[in-house]
């Protein structure tokens, strides 16, 4: 049964959210599907329509609004930021003396993911079947550390920073050493670890690690220690319209079932009367949908096409270089599609 006119633009660009489910969930302006509306894609159109807007940006972490794109669009993003944006990473491990409890397979994987700070942009792909690296394509980490008492330390004492040398290993203690000509190329990219407090592992006198780690440039598809964030996510903008006004005690409920900031009561006319602050912070709880006085007087709803994506960066990359990088790559698939369909028209 077809809708009537009235809803037919709720159905295109709202998720409603109702009581017992979510409706609309489905794209539905194809060409064809709505009489009297033009949904044919234009790349003027689209132009037009399409935004990014930077909400917020700090060394590691990135908001920003991705508006006028659907869904399948938005999660292509989210998945190369995931899966298929390189990064350098431990991938060989040689491990010349180990004699700290921690067995070589477990220390192997730890070292393995430890986020290393250089720039995959400068560094090729090791082919296949190359055991030995090269200065373009690998990078050389040395871990060399031996657990001594401390002569200067009390009779009585009984903490082990006291008592110890190098008792505990930490990520800073992996050292850079340059392969070729690294040592020129990259001697400002001051290539370790992105965090020098990880704590690797805890030795006693006599006990020693002495390791030697290749990183190589690779993706999150092939493992997730090359994966270059540690969340890439998005969400549909919310939208919360009040149907009625709503006031006094009612207006009170109605501001505790949200975000905090979502809804504002401010004195009106005398009256206490609630109204929609920002709801950007809301987390579509629908915690007003439980008070049967409350849940008439509120409409909740999600923006179809306005994607709010968050990017947290694991430190490698600065957060709006992984997001173009991103767009590289999908350029470059889509490029690779239109190669394909271009080699099939010729045949």
């Amino acid at each position: 049964m077809a809708a009537p006119m009235s809803n037919v633009e709720e159905i295109r660009n709202r998720v409603i959210l109702s009581e017992f489910g979510v409706r609309n969930v489905h794209t539905t302006d194809f060409p064809g599907n709505y009489p009297g509306y033009d949904d044919s894609w234009t790349k003027k159109k689209f132009e037009k329509n399409f935004r990014i807007d930077v909400i917020q940006m700090d060394e590691n972490t990135l908001e920003f609004d991705m508006v006028g794109i659907d869904a399948a669009i938005a999660n292509a993003f989210r998945r190369i930021l995931l899966a298929e944006v390189p990064t350098m990473a431990v991938e060989k491990v040689f491990i010349y003396n180990n004699t700290s409890i921690i067995q070589d397979e477990i220390l192997a994987h730890r070292l393995g993911l430890i986020p290393i700070k250089a720039d995959p942009r400068l560094f090729e792909y090791r082919n296949a079947g190359d055991e030995e690296g090269t200065e373009i394509d690998t990078i050389q980490l040395q871990l060399k550390v031996k657990c001594t008492r401390n002569p200067r330390a009390t009779k009585d004492s009984s903490d082990p920073s006291e008592l110890y040398i190098n008792h505990m290993v930490y990520s800073r203690d992996m050292k850079w050493v340059p392969i070729g000509n690294q040592a020129d190329v990259f001697a400002d990219a001051n290539i370790s670890p992105v965090h020098g407090d990880i704590l690797l592992a805890q030795l006693r006198p006599g006990q020693e690690l002495d390791i030697v780690m290749h990183c190589v440039k690779g993706i999150g598809k092939d493992h997730a220690k090359f994966s270059p964030v540690a969340t890439a996510s998005y969400r549909l903008l919310p939208e919360i319209t009040l149907l009625e006004p709503v006031e006094g005690e009612k207006a009170e409920r109605l501001k505790r079932c949200f975000s905090p900031g979502v809804i504002e009561v401010e004195g009106c006319g005398g009256k206490q009367v609630a109204k929609v602050a920002n709801s950007r912070l809301d987390t579509c709880s629908r915690e007003v949908l439980r008070h049967d006085d409350l849940k008439n007087l509120v409409k909740l709803g999600r923006i179809r096409d306005h994607f709010i994506f968050s990017v947290e960066s694991t430190g490698i990359l600065a957060p709006d270089v992984l997001v173009s990088e991103a767009i590289k790559v999908l350029m470059a698939k889509c490029q690779k599609f239109l190669n394909e369909l271009d080699s099939v028209e010729m045949e």
